[in-house]
């Protein structure tokens, strides 16, 4: 595996878990905080969550970018495109859906709208979750 390839794995890797314990842990919990600690906890939250996932989204799509520009022979152009597209799938679904979300969130606490976050993270979660199926299935390979 290219260093590209390597990258996108140590990446994805941590964001998988990451992904699923925030989906069915921390986003489902958000519920139980009251209305009257729910602001401090969520810009808490929302502060410490980027320090660990913003590195990894960079550094996912870097090596996705560079996997699809300098492409390594061994691996098809159709699985460079691919775990590429699901890095966009994530980043488009965190931009149009989780981030609106958090801002609301982040204005007032509304249970509807913390209910709704969680609904609307599966695609991130199953972006993930496919591109790590995907990488490992690859690296097996080698």
């Amino acid at each position: 595996m290219t260093l590209a390839w390597l990258v996108q794995l140590a990446a994805t890797l941590p964001l998988t878990g990451l992904i699923w314990t925030i989906q069915l842990v921390h986003y489902p919990a958000f519920v139980l905080v009251g209305p009257s600690t729910f602001g401090a906890f969520h810009a808490a939250h929302s502060r410490r969550i980027t320090y660990l996932v913003a590195p990894l989204m960079l550094a996912e799509l870097a090596a996705a970018i560079v996997a699809v520009v300098w492409r390594d022979p061994t691996v098809a152009t159709w699985i460079a495109w691919t775990g590429l597209g699901l890095v966009a799938a994530a980043w488009i679904s965190t931009g149009l859906l989780s981030v609106p979300l958090h801002d609301h969130l982040g204005r007032a606490y509304d249970e509807r709208t913390a209910r709704r976050l969680v609904a609307t993270n599966w695609p991130r979660t199953l972006a993930w979750t496919g591109r790590s199926i995907g990488l490992v299935w690859l690296a097996a390979r080698r």
